[in-house]
């Protein structure tokens, strides 16, 4: 079973017990989180699409705690100018763990 989930305004795909890395949040480490923005629910054969969403599904988890994006480099330059910069930047995110997801 899995869902498409809404969070912080991007689209997920979660499982029982998948870790995954969302845009950071502003909750403590440790602390629960129930996700109520279901787009979409698959279970085998059976596939439930929202309109926008699933009014009886619910999504809970558990905040791991915050972790640093894989650097991703930027630069520019003007050609015949000698000029050349480099940046680099390192998204902050949030690592959850999916608890269950719950169909009521």
């Amino acid at each position: 079973m899995y869902a498409i989930v809404e969070i912080s305004g991007k689209q997920y795909r979660v499982e029982n017990d998948a870790v995954i890395s969302v845009d950071k949040l502003n909750i403590q480490k440790e602390q629960d989180i129930t996700f109520d923005k279901v787009l979409l629910l698959a279970d085998g054969e059976k596939v439930l699409i929202g309109q926008p969403y699933l009014a009886n599904v619910k999504i809970e988890a558990k905040v791991l705690g915050d972790i640093r994006g894989k650097k991703v480099f930027g630069a520019k330059f003007k050609k015949r100018k000698n000029y050349m910069k480099t940046m680099g930047h390192r998204q902050d995110l949030s690592q959850i763990k999916i608890s269950s997801v719950a169909v009521s």
